[in-house]
């Protein structure tokens, strides 16, 4: 069977760089109106469109939208570099909410904030080749 492109996945890849970039200008400016869960909310939001966008252009879709759903999902399409697959799930160990009963959220640290936001430009970097060579 021949995938067939899902329309509009390109307002995906579009949205996400939107969301990676404010996040990553609101750490650099150190500014005050964005607290580190809404530096990493940002940035999580940015790789889930993302990576969205990969598999939505591929005919694609996640079964889950945690960061461990995204990268087995990415995974069918391409092997992830080693670094993105523990960047991808070190986003998913600040937070368990898919149930309700057993909801946990762990704020970042200010130390955390670094290497989060690296997380969205190391997978910039690693899917751009992917997304923009089509």
């Amino acid at each position: 069977m021949i995938p067939v492109q899902i329309h509009d996945w390109h307002i995906f890849l579009r949205d996400g760089e939107q969301f990676l970039k404010t996040a990553q200008a609101a750490h650099s400016k150190k500014s005050r109106g964005f607290s580190a869960e809404t530096i990493y909310n940002l940035t999580c939001m940015g790789i889930e469109k993302l990576i969205m966008a990969f598999l939505m252009q591929r005919g694609d879709l996640a079964e889950n939208h945690t960061m461990g759903d995204l990268l087995r999902a990415l995974e069918h399409h391409v092997e992830p570099a080693t670094c993105i697959s523990e960047k991808l799930l070190f986003l998913d160990s600040f937070q368990e909410i898919c149930d309700l009963d057993t909801y946990v959220a762990k704020k970042p640290s200010a130390d955390d904030l670094e290497t989060i936001v690296d997380c969205g430009r190391a997978l910039q970097t690693y899917l751009g080749p992917y997304i923009y060579r089509r």
